[in-house]
């Protein structure tokens, strides 16, 4: 679209079905690999990506012409056969239905890339759950409980 300017960035968050602790150390980075591609060949920045055995954050910088739910669908779909056509999983694997994503200020791109590359740490002192909900507290995103994702507890 000629004469429109934009920045739109944009933290994606997404669990696995039933939050199992599926997604592995030793096929982690060509998953990432993976959905960076799906990212780039839809028009859009990957910032960064990363994540615990159980979630993702992928963090982008968004075209005003991508609708995010389309992007996260197909995200999704693709890296959900990826993942079961390589059979890096024993069961069928399946992402949860549902995503959070929190809009950020330019100003706040390196923290926000900083945050993500810094998951593994981060979680040795919080809960994926502590952290999605604390996102939903602080963007002040309207939500009832029954509606988050199936939490293991």
């Amino acid at each position: 679209m000629p004469g429109t300017f934009s920045q739109i960035y944009i933290q994606i968050v997404f669990a696995v079905k039933g939050r199992q602790s599926l997604i592995s150390e030793q096929w982690e980075e060509e998953l990432y690999k993976y959905i960076t591609g799906i990212v780039t060949n839809k028009n859009q920045k990957l910032l960064a990506i990363n994540g615990m055995p159980d979630h993702l954050h992928i963090f982008i910088g968004m075209k005003p012409s991508c609708c995010l739910s389309d992007l996260v669908r197909e995200i999704k779909k693709a890296s959900n056969e990826f993942i079961n056509k390589n059979r890096f999983t024993r069961s069928k694997f399946e992402w949860q239905e549902g995503f959070g994503a929190f809009s950020y200020s330019y100003s706040s791109v390196d923290n926000v890339v900083r945050y993500i590359h810094n998951q593994k740490e981060h979680h040795r002192k919080r809960t994926f759950k502590h952290e999605y909900k604390d996102f939903l507290d602080k963007y002040q995103v309207e939500h009832k409980d029954e509606y988050l994702f199936d939490w293991i507890e």
